[in-house]
């Protein structure tokens, strides 16, 4: 599997997604996930692609994200990583879509 590139944004936030086959690591501007994202929710709202499609171990990611707060960068790699899940098996659409996953955001300030 080559490595898959996604975006996502959420307000004012973007963020490239590298999805990669792995051992479920996740790296957010070079740093790991729980240091980046302190809080339990906003570490839900990274993994919660995963936990629906019950791959949490299969992918690393390495994530580029920058602009808007730290909620709007969770949900936009959310996004990111909900889009780069339909890519690598097209089944993963019919459990995210219902979940309001894969719909783009549009507001913004």
């Amino acid at each position: 599997m080559e490595i898959i590139h996604k975006i996502g944004r959420r307000k004012t936030a973007v963020a490239r997604v590298y999805l990669s086959e792995g051992k479920g690591n996740i790296t957010i501007n070079n740093k790991e996930l729980k240091s980046y994202f302190p809080t339990a929710t906003l570490q839900y709202k990274v993994k919660q692609p995963f936990m629906l499609t019950g791959t949490d171990d299969n992918y690393d990611v390495k994530i580029n994200v920058f602009g808007g707060g730290i909620t709007g960068q969770a949900e936009a790699i959310r996004l990111a990583i909900s889009r780069a899940m339909c890519e690598v098996d097209i089944e993963n659409r019919s459990t995210l879509k219902p979940e309001g996953l894969l719909t783009r955001d549009p507001r913004m300030v």
